[in-house]
């Protein structure tokens, strides 16, 4: 039930974040020399003024289909670490969700290499001419078909070194947040307190690894158009720091965070009332932090990079 209720939540935070995930892609990637954004709500008027409000969901296909896969891992591996761990400890929450944040990255950088494509795709154009890819799954064939496995891995070791990290920041976040708030299965507040602590934690885990999403997201959008300007991940730092300073790493950082707070708050919403529903309001969840081996009932967090 956790996980029918995590992957219904998740689905919530796709619906409530893309648009800001779109406008992120979009100012990480875009040309400094001819940028076609000034920033990040300059972009969102772009977008609804040249490609309709449905640019804002361009590739929304592919996170909402690897979010049921990448659910089962998460929670499973999260779940099974902190088992073996045996003590439920913010140091304990940490590894758990650093073990989970790395295997998942089998399907989520593919996933996202399709969603970057895909957002990238028809730039500035509200009906493009010509479309490349028709769909995600199409995306992934024609890069596969091109590049083999490496093209679809392609981003592969920039998704590891900004998922592990990520999600050992996250569920740490979390777990310390619901401790020091208190929250209880009677306080009349818990709900708004599981929201505030997932929101925040999603804040934390994106500030502790942005910079290395940027990379992720130049090098996943690399080659669109047929031209490749990075040869390596060394090679996309040096250029651009080389071309647009250390800023660089802090592009679409603003639609980034407004999006991590709302999208955790519609993921921990979604799940609370699924599981309050499913197992009624006295077997409602027990525990507010995630995974607690000792006991029967637990509140699993979602993740925050394919949110």
């Amino acid at each position: 039930m956790d996980f029918l209720a995590g992957c219904i939540g998740g689905a919530a935070g796709v619906l409530v974040g893309h648009p800001f995930d779109t406008i992120k892609v979009r100012l990480q990637v875009q040309n400094v020399d001819k940028p076609l954004y000034r920033g990040t709500f300059h972009c969102f008027q772009s977008i609804i003024r040249q490609e309709s409000v449905f640019g804002l969901y361009k590739g929304i296909g592919s996170p909402m289909m690897g979010l049921t896969f990448i659910n089962a891992i998460v929670f499973g591996v999260q779940g099974n670490t902190m088992r073996l761990l045996g003590q439920d400890t913010p140091m304990n929450q940490f590894l758990a969700g650093a073990a989970a944040g790395a295997i998942q990255c089998v399907i989520c950088c593919p996933m996202e290499l399709a969603k970057t494509r895909m957002q990238m795709q028809g730039t500035g154009e509200k009906k493009s001419s010509r479309k490349m890819y028709k769909n995600s799954l199409d995306c992934l064939g024609r890069i596969y078909n091109r590049e083999g496995l490496f093209g679809v891995n392609r981003g592969m070791v920039t998704t590891l070194i900004r998922e592990t990290p990520g999600f050992g920041v996250y569920f740490l976040a979390y777990d310390v947040l619901t401790r020091s708030l208190g929250c209880e299965p009677n306080d009349r507040y818990m709900i708004p307190k599981l929201l505030f602590a997932g929101g925040m934690a999603g804040i934390a885990s994106w500030i502790s690894t942005y910079p290395v999403d940027v990379i992720k997201s130049r090098l996943q959008a690399d080659g669109v158009g047929g031209v490749n300007q990075y040869s390596s991940i060394a090679d996309c730092v040096r250029q651009s720091v080389r071309r647009e300073g250390y800023m660089v790493f802090t592009r679409g950082l603003t639609s980034t965070l407004l999006r991590a707070f709302p999208v955790n708050a519609a993921t921990f919403a979604t799940v609370t009332l699924v599981l309050m529903y499913a197992r009624g309001a006295e077997e409602g969840p027990n525990e507010c932090e995630p995974s607690q081996p000792s006991h029967h009932t637990q509140m699993q967090p979602a993740q925050p990079s394919s949110l």
